[in-house]
């Protein structure tokens, strides 16, 4: 089973990130704009762990952790600013950043990462940077970068985090697919 760990985005937020999608498309240019593959806003999440090809007797517990009630208060979570990924040279990813709300995303992540980690599982080495990826450049030079960079940065939408989801990916030609496997709360007020 291929899984991973994500904070849901509700639909106002979809919506205005499909809509600086457009913007964005429309400031990095034609020519370019081509040269990328954006993500459908109804396939948008924030990825906390991605935990890859799991064997299927090893996931039921570790889903059934993962679903567990987490000990963090519910909290907001604002989107804005964009960027790419690598940090040097031709990017690979455009991505929404958080403008507030990365300190109790980043604690959010940390419980997460641990909770699949006793179970077993090897999670990225890389730090955690809470972001949406917003397109995935299909080739893409230095100067994309600067495009992206000229792009602005300001606020795109805001939710309120009160769980997070566990997920079943399945790729196919058409693209992916999600199911939920469990929903994990938040303490909320």
């Amino acid at each position: 089973m291929r899984l991973f760990i994500a904070i849901d985005l509700d639909d106002a937020a979809r919506a205005a990130i499909g809509r600086e999608q457009k913007r964005l498309a429309a400031t990095i240019g034609d020519k370019r704009r081509s040269a990328m593959k954006w993500v459908r806003p109804d396939h948008m999440h924030l990825t906390l762990a991605f935990l890859g090809e799991v064997d299927e007797g090893r996931a039921a517990p570790l889903i059934e952790d993962a679903g567990a009630d987490l000990p963090h208060d519910a909290f907001d979570l604002r989107f804005g600013g964009v960027g790419v990924f690598p940090p040097r040279g031709a990017p690979n990813v455009l991505w929404l950043g958080v403008a507030a709300g990365a300190e109790p995303t980043s604690a959010l992540q940390r419980t997460v990462a641990d909770r699949v980690r006793q179970h077993g599982v090897s999670l990225e080495a890389r730090p955690f940077h809470p972001h949406l990826t917003l397109a995935r450049y299909r080739n893409a030079g230095p100067a994309d970068r600067q495009r992206v960079i000229t792009a602005g940065v300001h606020d795109v939408a805001a939710i309120r985090v009160d769980h997070v989801t566990v997920y079943q990916s399945h790729l196919s030609s058409a693209g992916p697919s999600y199911t939920v496997l469990a929903r994990a709360n938040l303490r909320t007020a």
